[in-house]
């Protein structure tokens, strides 16, 4: 399989870091951690007009009709820059789902999503869910013209701050997902902030009223649209990650080439140019599983990709565990300080592992599925 970037993604992956070097500071980053919002007004203009926030969204509807490999270019850089902003929920796991299977009037919000004036959320996991993609409590009960919805939803990207939020909910026929607006009444949306400074939200449903035509697809045909979105997240994640160990790793040669002790660079010494090493070799082998998940998108056998996806989770996620746990300690103390980008990448490595299924999870599922 030929993994070389075509010539229209090398001019989006430069044209987005020389953006986002030019613009993403740490102390902007920073800012926007104490904004609470997760997300800055003027960035996300500026993602509109790159063109990136339309890259799931074919033109028919008002995007720009990317493929997998494109949104693979942006997450790598998202995560080398640290980026705050919710992409990966609004632009890939939002839109996706709408394009899937929303309704007519439903892929009408599409072209406001391209254009940076609504943003989505993907609200499925629960409290007690584990990463189960069917452990659904949250309940909706069908009356005349409209769902009524009962339920909690946890740690919702940007949930607090989303403009409409897609819901999964339990029907008499299984499992359903739902678009709605944000404002709507009896939904509470309490915002906090992670230990990576991502923006979240608990969301609380008490009663709230969704029209008929609220209902994405068909009833109780949710769960295979969960599947896919997952899919795509852990795809996204996986590129946001590698994206993330190759800056890490860049800090960190450079810091041993800078640093001296004895009156030498620490990277002359032979035991830390093999951790080093090391780390290179694992950053290489997250850049392969995460080429081999997005191309994975595209193939028709569930089971394939339930074993690709789970094997990359699990590889990319070791990966940036013995990277982020290298760099802090080659830095010294300094590492885990907030004054160096080092800490802010090795928190947000912390928390990809830990999104849709750490590498426990992955590594029992990867089990379960070559059992089968």
């Amino acid at each position: 399989m030929n993994f070389a970037f075509t010539e229209e993604q090398i001019q989006l992956r430069d044209s987005l870091r020389r953006y986002l070097t030019a613009t993403y500071s740490l102390e902007r980053r920073r800012a926007i951690t104490r904004s609470g919002t997760g997300c800055d007004a003027s960035i996300w203009r500026q993602f509109a007009e790159l063109g990136i926030l339309g890259l799931a969204i074919p033109e028919s509807l008002g995007g720009v009709g990317g493929n997998a490999f494109d949104a693979m270019v942006v997450m790598e850089e998202l995560g080398r820059a640290l980026v705050l902003e919710p992409y990966l929920s609004s632009a890939l796991i939002g839109a996706g789902i709408l394009v899937r299977s929303g309704s007519a009037p439903q892929q009408e919000l599409l072209p406001a999503v391209a254009a940076g004036e609504i943003r989505l959320a993907f609200a499925h996991g629960e409290r007690d869910s584990r990463w189960r993609l069917d452990a659904v409590t949250a309940r909706a009960v069908r009356e005349a013209g409209h769902w009524v919805l009962d339920g909690h939803k946890a740690m919702v990207t940007d949930g607090a701050g989303a403009h409409y939020l897609v819901i999964s909910a339990r029907t008499a026929s299984g499992i359903s997902l739902f678009l709605v607006p944000g404002a709507s009444e009896g939904m509470t949306r309490t915002a906090l902030t992670t230990h990576d400074g991502s923006s979240v939200a608990e969301v609380e449903l008490e009663g709230v009223r969704v029209p008929a035509d609220g209902l994405i697809g068909t009833e109780g045909g949710g769960l295979a649209l969960i599947e896919a979105a997952s899919e795509v997240a852990v795809a996204g994640l996986c590129a946001e990650a590698v994206g993330a160990m190759d800056a890490l790793l860049a800090l960190t040669l450079e810091y041993a080439r800078t640093r001296k002790q004895f009156g030498v660079p620490i990277g002359s010494f032979q035991a830390l140019q093999h951790r080093m090493a090391d780390m290179l070799l694992h950053a290489e082998l997250a850049r392969s599983m995460s080429y081999l998940a997005t191309a994975r998108l595209a193939v028709s056998d569930a089971t394939e990709r339930r074993r690709a996806f789970s094997a990359a989770k699990f590889l990319v996620g070791r990966s940036a565990r013995l990277i982020g746990q290298e760099a802090v300690q080659l830095h010294g103390g300094m590492g885990v300080s907030d004054e160096l980008s080092t800490s802010h990448y090795f928190k947000r490595l912390t928390l990809i592992n830990a999104s849709f299924g750490d590498m426990d999870y992955h590594l029992e599922r990867f089990g379960s599925v070559l059992a089968a």
